[in-house]
């Protein structure tokens, strides 16, 4: 590899390199022929031959910074080289950077600086690069004629590059695989712990099975004793609502005996008339489903009085007059109560609303922005109801209370406190004089709006009750519950008239069709049925929601029913064909209740997301009002679509105009 023009001393130092250069890449051989195996580099033999030095002459140049330890120096001057050659291995590892595999071939001086800077051979590097550089300004050499190092060199740096970065990965895929052997540890441990907590609950949980059946069993042996008890209940009422009225007779006898006696005394005779009832006085005197307490104050009221006529000494005469007197008295009372009973009215008068012409009908608005807030009870508004006639309402809440306010001020005119669990609904006597609200403690209650107290409860269902409605005739309500079951409660015989049974799951709304004996209920078992009032039977059934229905109700001319359910899809149904016409789809939060305007062309949708979705059923927009921070529960539009009423699950009523 000696190149021609140089001094000898250059020449034996190229040399030197070149052999230290093939000794150290001996060992490398083997790598070198792994990979040419695999058919990327093959390794040729080749025999260099040095040219005849007879036509060059060589000037030997001193160089004073140059020196080579001779073997007489002492053993501390080289154990000092040693480590200074040590070290500037280490600082020549860290900053070469070797060649790409794309990079073109080094000349031979730089593969030589290259090769002595990493074995450490600073002196040597010095020394070659004093000489060479001095050559090269003198212009003794030419850089052209300087050769490429052979590709196996370049080859061979790069396979130690890629093994020193191979060792490394394979440094960090064992930390790696350790790391994974510690996690995989870890969740087999938490998936034994688990698998135990799983056991350990589908025990409790049989348990808890077994201790169930034994407390149904243990409940069915108390039920005959339960039965047994309320017979016993009921006979004692009947027994002293018997004691109580032969009181009143036996009050009437004494009564009338002092006054006899005290004319007797006084010295005038009088003769004592027979006490009879007037039937027409009491008919018309009694008020419109009177409760007990008013149906006691009018039979006190109607009660005949002994007239003094005439001079007739007291004898048998008397007492026969008192005792024909009380015969005649059980005699009505026990036809008066056969003739309690209300009757279904067979010729109802039509609905109004289908005599509404469309073209006098003033344009559907959805412009609705919020008015007032009212902050009105402690817990959530689960209803609000308009008056027929009037401008106010009333709202339930959770808190046991309902109101009566004032529109539009807001103010609280009335207030009803009487049931023990929250309120679920209310609704209005067709005549707006007494109101009916259902409750979660299962029973139904009537109130006289004028004197704000509770003239009648109807008790029969087994749990919550969570709607009512009034007949268009006034006499009777209607109720739904938790228990599957809706009854009809007749407001004069105050008892329960039907009980409805077909749902197989809670049955949440109950709705009148206007003026007519038809029911619409709606259920959690995703039906909705029609039922016949008069008979209690189920003449219809409406399937189509997949999710719990919460409420549903019919249009104001009774030609179309929405039902909206705990998925926010709301339906239209055609009452006539009895088939659906459209489902709008306000989800994923459940709606609340529905309700049409007096129009029947805009349907609103109390949604849990506190929105009020606004559906124009001819064009089928939806418009959204945006107001309530929680929950909206209850919507209702005024008589004349101006106002738009809600209530939410924070206790506030909105109006919206």
């Amino acid at each position: 590899m000696a190149q021609r023009g140089m001094p000898s001393s250059a020449q034996r130092v190229l040399e030197e390199a070149l052999g230290m250069a093939l000794t150290a890449t001996g060992d490398a051989r083997d790598t070198a022929d792994a990979v040419a195996a695999e058919g990327a580099y093959y390794l040729e033999q080749v025999t260099i031959t040095e040219t005849p030095e007879d036509d060059y002459e060589y000037e030997e140049i001193q160089d004073d910074n140059f020196s080579i330890p001779e073997g007489e120096e002492d053993l501390a001057k080289a154990i000092q080289m040693a480590q200074e050659q040590a070290t500037d291995t280490e600082i020549l590892e860290r900053k070469t950077v070797l060649p790409s595999k794309h990079a073109v071939p080094e000349v031979i001086e730089d593969f030589l600086c290259n090769f002595l800077m990493k074995m450490g051979m600073t002196r040597t590097l010095d020394c070659f690069q004093s000489e060479w550089y001095e050559l090269i300004q003198k212009g003794v050499t030419e850089l052209r004629s300087v050769g490429n190092v052979p590709d196996v060199y370049t080859q061979i740096m790069l396979l130690e590059n890629e093994n020193k970065n191979l060792k490394k990965d394979l440094k960090h895929y064992k930390q790696a695989a350790d790391k994974a052997r510690e996690d995989l540890l870890k969740i087999q441990k938490e998936r034994d712990f688990h698998r135990m907590h799983h056991k350990r609950i589908i025990q409790e949980k049989n348990k808890l099975i077994n201790d169930l059946k034994g407390l149904k069993l243990h409940y069915a042996s108390y039920e005959p004793t339960l039965r047994v008890l309320h017979e016993k209940h009921h006979t004692l009422l009947k027994e002293k609502m018997l004691t109580s009225l032969e009181r009143d007779r036996a009050v009437e006898q004494i009564s009338g005996l002092q006054e006899t006696l005290k004319n007797m005394e006084i010295g005038h005779s009088y003769y004592v008339t027979e006490t009879k009832v007037d039937y027409s006085c009491e008919k018309k005197n009694t008020p419109e489903g009177p409760t007990q307490k008013s149906l006691h104050e009018a039979r006190e009221q109607n009660k005949c009085k002994t007239k003094m006529k005439g001079n007739t000494k007291l004898g048998e005469q008397e007492c026969d007059c008192f005792h024909s007197s009380s015969s005649e008295i059980s005699g009505f009372l026990s036809g008066d109560q056969k003739n309690k009973d209300s009757e279904f009215p067979v010729d109802m008068q039509p609905n109004p609303n289908l005599n509404v012409c469309k073209e006098n009908l003033s344009p559907a608005k959805f412009d609705y922005k919020l008015k007032n807030i009212f902050r009105l009870h402690e817990l959530p508004v689960s209803c609000v109801s308009v008056h027929p006639h009037k401008d106010i309402l009333v709202s339930c809440g959770e808190d046991r209370l309902w109101k009566v306010l004032g529109i539009p001020k807001g103010n609280v005119l009335l207030t009803g406190v009487g049931h023990t669990d929250w309120l679920s609904d209310c609704c209005f006597h067709p005549s707006g004089n007494k109101l009916a609200t259902s409750s979660g403690d299962t029973t139904v209650k009537l109130w006289d709006l004028c004197k704000g107290n509770c003239i009648l409860t109807f008790e029969g269902h087994g749990h919550a009750v969570w709607s009512c409605t009034w007949h268009s005739c006034g006499d009777f309500v209607a109720s739904s519950s938790l228990d599957k079951t809706s009854k009809i409660w007749d407001a004069n015989s105050e008892r329960c008239r039907c009980t409805l049974y077909g749902h197989t799951d809670s049955v949440n709304s109950i709705e009148f069709f206007p003026f007519s004996n038809t029911l619409l209920t709606g259920s959690a078992d995703k039906s909705l049925s029609l039922w016949d009032a008069r008979t209690g039977k189920c003449e219809q059934s409406l399937y189509g929601h997949m999710h719990s229905i919460n409420d549903a109700i019919f249009a104001p001319r009774g030609h179309m029913i929405a039902s909206c359910d705990a998925c926010g899809v709301t339906k239209l149904w055609d009452f006539r064909k009895l088939l659906p016409i459209v489902s709008i789809d306000l989800g994923p939060s459940p709606g609340n209740e529905v309700n049409f305007d007096s129009s029947g062309r805009v349907l609103a949708q109390a949604s849990g997301n506190g929105v009020i979705h606004l559906l124009d059923l001819k064009s089928g927009q939806i418009h959204k009002l945006l107001g309530h921070e929680r929950e909206a529960h209850t919507v209702v539009f005024s008589h004349d679509g101006e106002i738009l009423f809600s209530g939410g699950s924070d206790g506030t009523v909105r109006t919206w105009s």
